[in-house]
């Protein structure tokens, strides 16, 4: 199965240096008939450290013996032992698996069960966990791609995509390992621009197609004319990664799971909303991280509880919001948190980044969208097609595959 973007998101931070060994790592509790609940995640390793810390307090002040692993391949994993009565009770993801599984029927409405009132979250993260009536899980932070830069290289970070390029032409020098922007070529890292002038990957109220529209590929042909001469010519995620990382780029585009790549270098690193191109703005797909509630939940009411005990102390605990922004610049979605004006400055930088965004589709028709549009414009940058034709190939191949 191929690694989608939000495999991406979720495990990319840890995986160009820690090697996966096997599908799962318990990392708390015991998984098994001894455990009173099993929560699985896929976290990267600063997460999971936080994850497995928070867990074992809660095991330890609520003698209970709540397990947590760490599933390599999640969403294989979900997909087919929930429906075979296996797997766990809850799960976190990203919001956009919301309405596939729940139409599956592998998720548990628990809207008469939770004792958690939803306007303690922002709109966009209650509104996340919902579907049909349903609340199929809680919140936990809010996610996009963002502006991040080196301090010793940039002063201020631009507001123009005209500002960015004069700095990036200071430094771009691809003979001498030197470049002007780290920038992963994926499409939800992408979606921005795509985004930027009134184009839009798929339009899930109407159940539409955009990829073709002419404001989608003047954003896709935005990024081939304005941003992939400054940057390395492999274009996937670890060696633009390493790019920045290593020291050799000012700018990077990338999420705040990329922070803890960075940390500890011998150079400062802030976040900050991207730069408006002329005539557009920048629209990133956002998404909101969240505990699901399994259909497990449905076959044991003692589980369910334990479960369900946990997630809403976890979604709802300040402490634990605080100690994720601080250490993961994780976007709080608890507006007692989330309102605060001493978050950490790269926290209000991606705040602001998701200001600018919009939130991931969630409907299985986009599932079907994000790996013919990557290829296609991959093709266009190689020079194998032209962008135009390329992405209407690419729309033949998602209509087909959505019936």
């Amino acid at each position: 199965m191929r690694m989608d973007r939000r495999t991406l998101l979720q495990g990319m931070a840890g995986a160009s240096t820690l090697g996966i060994a096997g599908c799962m790592d318990v990392i708390s509790g015991s998984s098994g008939p001894n455990d009173d609940a099993t929560l699985w995640h896929a976290r990267a390793e600063g997460p999971k450290a936080e994850f497995e810390e928070n867990l074992e307090t809660y095991n330890e002040e609520n003698d209970v013996n709540i397990s947590g692993s760490h599933i390599a391949d999640l969403e294989s994993k979900v997909t087919s032992n929930i429906p075979a009565g296996d797997g766990p009770e809850a799960y976190q993801w990203a919001h956009d698996w919301v309405v596939k599984f729940h139409q599956r029927g592998d998720l548990s409405d628990q809207s008469d069960q939770v004792d958690v009132d939803l306007g303690q979250f922002t709109d966009a993260a209650a509104n996340a966990v919902q579907t049909d009536g349903a609340l199929v899980g809680l919140p936990v932070n809010a996610e996009t791609v963002g502006l991040v830069y080196n301090k010793d290289m940039v002063d201020e970070p631009p507001e123009t995509i005209e500002e960015m390029q004069s700095i990036m032409d200071e430094y771009h020098d691809p003979d001498n390992n030197q470049y002007g922007l780290s920038y992963p070529v994926d499409g939800y890292f992408i979606s921005a621009w795509a985004h930027a002038f009134g184009g839009y990957y798929y339009d899930q109220e109407n159940d539409e197609l955009g990829i073709t529209n002419d404001e989608t590929i003047e954003g896709f042909q935005f990024i081939l004319d304005e941003l992939i001469p400054y940057m390395p010519s492999d274009y996937e995620y670890d060696p633009q990664a390493a790019a920045f990382a290593d020291g050799n780029a000012p700018f990077a585009i990338n999420g705040p799971w990329f922070l803890g790549t960075v940390a500890g270098n011998d150079y400062d690193v802030g976040a900050a909303p991207l730069p408006s191109p002329e005539g557009g703005e920048p629209k990133p797909f956002t998404g909101i991280k969240m505990w699901y509630f399994t259909a497990r939940m449905d076959d044991d009411e003692e589980r369910a509880e334990a479960a369900r005990n946990f997630v809403e102390w976890y979604a709802t605990n300040e402490d634990i919001a605080t100690q994720r922004a601080e250490e993961q610049a994780a976007i709080p979605v608890l507006k007692s948190v989330a309102d605060r004006d001493d978050l950490p400055e790269n926290v209000r930088g991606y705040a602001a980044a998701v200001e600018q965004g919009q939130r991931m589709p969630n409907h299985p028709h986009m599932d079907k969208v994000w790996e013919p549009t990557e290829n296609a414009f991959k093709s266009a940058i190689n020079g194998e097609q032209e962008l135009e034709p390329a992405l209407e190939n690419a729309a033949e191949t998602i209509r087909d595959d959505w019936e």
